[in-house]
Order: C-alpha cells, then sequence, then structure tokens
C-alpha cells in the first residue's frame, strides 16, 4: 500500500494503513459466528393443561390413549398391561385407523426418566405424531 508524500511547500504526509486491522476484524467475527453455542432440542411433547377450578369435571374420553411406565419395567396402555416388545405393534394397531395421532405417556415416581424417553420414543416410532406428558401436578388439577 502507497503512502503519499507532500509536494515542495509541504512536509511529509502518511495515511494509516487499516487494511491489517480490518483483516483482524473479519477473522474475529469469523472465529465468534463459528463457536456460537447451538441450542439443544429434545422431544417434542404436548402436556395438558388443567382445566379452570370453576368448570365441572368431564369424564374421560374412551379415545385417549395413555402409556404408564410403572416400576418394575411394566408398561399399561390405559388399563391393559403389556411390555416393552409388544408396545409399539400394540399403539400401530391403535393408532392405525385414526386420524388424530395424539397420545400421552404417564411416568410412576420412581422410574427413572429415560424409561419414559424409551416410550415415548417407541410412541412415536410406531407414528404417534404428538406425545404428552402427564405429570402428578396435571393429575392433580394444579
Amino acid at each position: 500500500m502507497a503512502m503519499a508524500v507532500g509536494g515542495p511547500k509541504s512536509g511529509p504526509v502518511s495515511d494509516p494503513n487499516i487494511v491489517p486491522l480490518i483483516d483482524v476484524l473479519l477473522v474475529l467475527i469469523i472465529i465468534f459466528m463459528v463457536i456460537t453455542p447451538r441450542v439443544p432440542t429434545g422431544l417434542p411433547t404436548l402436556v395438558p393443561q388443567p382445566p379452570p377450578p370453576d368448570a365441572k369435571p368431564q369424564p374421560p374420553d374412551d379415545r385417549t390413549i395413555v402409556v404408564q411406565v410403572l416400576s418394575g419395567g411394566k408398561l399399561m396402555i390405559n388399563q391393559d398391561q403389556t411390555d416393552w416388545s409388544q408396545l409399539g405393534p400394540r399403539l400401530s394397531d391403535i393408532f392405525k385407523q385414526r386420524a388424530d395421532k395424539i397420545a400421552f405417556v404417564k411416568g410412576d415416581e420412581n422410574v427413572e426418566f429415560a424409561q419414559v424417553a424409551r416410550a415415548i420414543d417407541i410412541m412415536r416410532g410406531s407414528g404417534i405424531d404428538h406425545v404428552g406428558l402427564i405429570t402428578a401436578k396435571i393429575e392433580a388439577g394444579q
């Protein structure tokens, strides 16, 4: 890069060279763009909302499917007991003719979340579009 030199009447004039400074700034911008943390995403779930306190209780819908993960590795689909190997095929049979592919999962207090996540994974694999979580607070109406 050049330096401008004054004529015979004035002394030497120099302009600062800012190209290296711009190069350093561009490298820093690229570094910060690369190291920005990614936002982790989990499984999409639906959480049922409790009814308002002044609402009258409604009877449970017989089309609602709730998979319960119980202690000791036991599973229940509504009131029917099943096991891990039969969960996927049974849910596929249930939801084969349904347009709304929504089910809920409820974990026992003593069950590790890994078992609940395994049930959610099997449910999603069997064609259920939306999986909701039922918690103790939701059941109590809080």
